[in-house]
C-alpha cells in the first residue's frame, strides 16, 4: 500500500551551517567541503543576482525565515551568520 516513506527528515541531524553550505553548493554544483566562509559570492563563486535570489528563496523555505531585500550578502559566511541568527 505504501510505496515509499514520506518522511523528508535527514537520517542524522545536520548543523545549520552544513545545511546552508549544502544549499549554496547545490546552486552551482560546488562541493560543500570546498566552500569557505570567506569566499566572495560574486568574485570567487561567480554567483549573479539570480543565483543569490534562488539561494535566499531556498533558505527561506528550508528554515522558515524571511530575508528582507536590504540584507547584504557578500560571502558564504554572511548567509551562515544570517540563517544561524534567525532560524528557529
Amino acid at each position: 500500500m505504501f510505496a515509499a516513506a514520506t518522511s523528508t527528515a535527514p537520517a542524522a541531524p545536520k548543523t545549520i551551517e552544513q545545511q546552508v553550505l549544502r544549499i549554496i553548493s547545490k546552486r552551482k554544483a560546488i562541493k560543500a567541503v570546498r566552500l569557505r566562509r570567506t569566499a566572495s559570492l560574486s568574485r570567487d563563486l561567480r554567483f549573479d543576482t539570480v543565483d543569490l535570489v534562488d539561494i535566499i528563496l531556498e533558505l527561506e523555505r528550508n528554515f522558515h525565515i524571511t530575508v528582507p531585500d536590504e540584507v547584504p550578502f557578500y560571502t558564504v559566511g554572511d548567509f551562515v551568520r544570517y540563517v544561524t541568527a534567525h532560524a528557529a
